[in-house]
């Protein structure tokens, strides 16, 4: 009689136990149909882009000048403001230049100084001495106006003296006196018109000499020309000098550096890379069938593959006008008639709107959109 009860109450707890694996089974499986409906759900009501990256402007860093670099202030990694050093290049032979081309500018400034000088002095000198040479030949015009007038006076009496000693008036003792005084009048007047001939000669000589102003002035013109050629160089060389400290262009970290110090870089060359990671955003590639489904302005959820229970929400900002086979290097020409359809991708760009240091450039990350219509 035990053992009949014995059994009995073992097939009962069998029952009970298949009864809840079968109850637990069949939650699971329920369970799973929700899970596998909700799925499909969010596939039919939502684009999802697995085709998606973190990406920044990554700037690259080069070098304008040529030259041995002297120091690297930064390693990759480190968070960088702007305008602060990151590479020092050799200046040593720039600063030489730099020295020479200010004493060329010295000795321009001396020369210009020189001829200021000289100008005001010859300027004085010139000036008084056309003044008196002026002087001069109104002195000597004035002489010769009274030795005309003189021999005049003395041809007059010369002419009547001779009529006279014709008519016996007069003896011949006194016409030669007249004549003799005749002869000084001409002799004096030929002198008075030498005398202006030479002070106008001088006035002439004074006057030319002042075209040594000109000729200074033109001095002075050629030193301004040959101060603004050196001082275009100056700035020039400047500028090199200033180029060999290489500064970041924005505030941001270092992604990569590319020399070490001693090396010798040349003009162009490529130095290091930084990105600012307050301005990344996400690139997506997503299906031309799908696009009809976004637009500007769509909300976004991005699942970084880096952080999986980490979501970050954002909008699509830009849709691409051309598919990325468009870019491709390699053209797909399809010469041999044989023609296989593919579903071409769209660029997006989804701006965030957590910007976090989380985000580096090149991450995967998962893009959702949901669609409105549905």
């Amino acid at each position: 009689m035990a053992a009949i009860d014995y059994q009995g109450a073992t097939s009962q707890r069998r029952r009970f136990w298949m009864f809840m694996r079968n109850g637990f089974l069949g939650l699971v499986a329920i369970a799973g149909l929700l899970l596998l409906a909700d799925w499909g759900y969010d596939r039919y009501a939502n684009v999802y882009i697995d085709d998606a990256r973190i990406t920044a402007d990554v700037i690259s860093v080069s070098s304008r000048v040529s030259g041995w670099v002297t120091k690297l202030h930064v390693g990759e990694g480190d968070k960088i403001s702007a305008g602060q050093t990151l590479v020092s290049v050799d200046a040593r032979d720039a600063q030489l230049q730099l020295s020479e081309l200010d004493s060329r500018l010295s000795a321009i400034e001396a020369e210009r100084a020189r001829a200021i000088t000289e100008k005001k002095m010859i300027d004085r000198q010139t000036r008084s001495a056309q003044s008196v040479r002026r002087s001069q030949v109104q002195a000597a015009k004035a002489a010769l106006a009274g030795r005309k007038s003189d021999l005049d006076l003395a041809r007059t009496d010369f002419e009547r003296a001779r009529t006279l000693l014709n008519r016996k008036v007069v003896s011949r003792q006194r016409w030669e006196e007249r004549r003799n005084e005749f002869r000084k009048s001409e002799q004096a007047f030929e002198q008075a018109q030498a005398q202006v001939a030479a002070a106008t000669a001088a006035l002439i000589q004074a006057t030319a000499d002042r075209e040594q102003l000109l000729v200074l002035d033109r001095q002075l013109t050629m030193l301004s020309h040959r101060e603004a050629e050196v001082s275009a160089q100056r700035q020039r060389q400047l500028l090199n000098l200033r180029d060999r400290i290489i500064t970041s262009p924005v505030d941001g970290v270092v992604d990569k550096t590319f020399v070490n110090p001693s090396e010798f870089v040349t003009a162009g060359q490529r130095l290091l890379m930084v990105h600012d990671p307050k301005k990344v955003w996400v690139s997506a590639n997503i299906k031309e069938t799908d696009v009809r489904h976004i637009k500007i302005g769509s909300p976004v959820t991005v699942g970084v593959d880096a952080y999986p229970n980490k979501i970050f929400e954002g909008k699509i900002s830009k849709i691409g006008n051309a598919a990325t086979s468009e870019f491709a290097l390699l053209p797909t020409p399809n010469p041999s008639g044989n023609f296989t359809k593919i579903v071409q991708r769209i660029r997006i760009r989804v701006d965030l709107d957590e910007k976090s240091e989380l985000l580096r450039p090149g991450m995967m990350v998962e893009v959702n959109v949901g669609i409105d219509d549905r």
